[in-house]
């Protein structure tokens, strides 16, 4: 596997070759806090003028090495080449015209600039408030709280039609994501506004260790029985930790809903 060294001498040799204007890194190779292991991607930019001609004749890619899959996607005015070489590297290239940085800082969190000659970037900073969260409004309360109670009628409907795929997409996309947000609100109430990082991945550093692995527990999807008791642990915890967070921010918390719910999944279930 090509050494971290080696992997950016190459990026930035290519975008000298290709005669690239503005070279950055963003992703977790520009968060301090990221974990540092060997999945991490290099998710670079490479700001262009010629953007065209780069897309026209994508053989120059062949520079970064043999890939075993890749991906090409199209965002806004950007371009995304998504490369998985043979020795375990990735590479998450997106090629952006110049007069669209805007467009390519705004979709990131953070970002270090490596190379920019005329000062491009000078103008720009990253908005690492991306992923970081505000105590809850009691309207925003409110939203999770209903959405999560009618989301779980539906867990409990593909529950008893034995549709695996449906009820666990709206088990975890749904009801366990407001979960999560009810916790990072228990965080931000204590702590005011943090960092949770994409797809919570901060959260529970701010937590006890237990709440970890309550969650942790709840992700068993492998059967109708698993998820059935995945869902019915989950409603128990969300209305714990619902009723928690309403009491420490003077919230309305509609108890009586919670409990019918429960009882309607359990009549169904059990």
């Amino acid at each position: 596997m090509r050494t971290d060294t080696e992997m950016m001498d190459l990026i930035l040799q290519i975008a000298e070759s290709l005669q690239v204007e503005v070279v950055a890194l963003s992703g977790s190779r520009a968060d301090t806090h990221s974990l540092r292991d060997q999945f991490q991607d290099y998710d670079v930019v490479y700001i262009v003028e010629n953007l065209e001609d780069l897309i026209s004749d994508l053989s120059w890619l062949d520079q970064f090495g043999k890939r075993i899959i890749e991906q090409e996607v199209s965002l806004g005015h950007r371009h995304l080449y998504l490369m998985l070489f043979e020795d375990g590297n990735r590479i998450d290239l997106t090629l952006c015209p110049k007069e669209h940085i805007q467009e390519w800082v705004d979709s990131e969190a953070g970002f270090t600039v490596l190379v920019d000659e005329n000062s491009l970037f000078e103008s720009y900073s990253p908005s690492p408030q991306r992923f970081w969260i505000s105590p809850a409004s009691e309207t925003d309360f409110e939203k999770t709280c209903n959405e999560f109670w009618w989301v779980s009628a539906y867990v409990v409907k593909g529950i008893c039609r034995k549709q695996v795929i449906y009820a666990t997409d709206h088990l975890y996309v749904i009801c366990q994501q407001e979960l999560l947000k009810v916790l990072a609100w228990q965080v931000a109430r204590d702590r005011g506004v943090v960092d949770i990082g994409k797809n919570y991945k901060y959260l529970f550093q701010y937590l006890p260790t237990e709440k970890e692995k309550e969650f942790s527990a709840l992700l068993d999807f492998s059967s109708i029985e698993k998820i059935t008791q995945s869902l019915l642990t989950t409603i128990q915890l969300f209305h714990q930790e619902a009723q928690y967070l309403a009491q420490k921010m003077g919230f309305k918390y509609e108890k009586e809903v919670a409990e019918k719910m429960i009882e309607y999944a359990k009549e169904r279930l059990n």
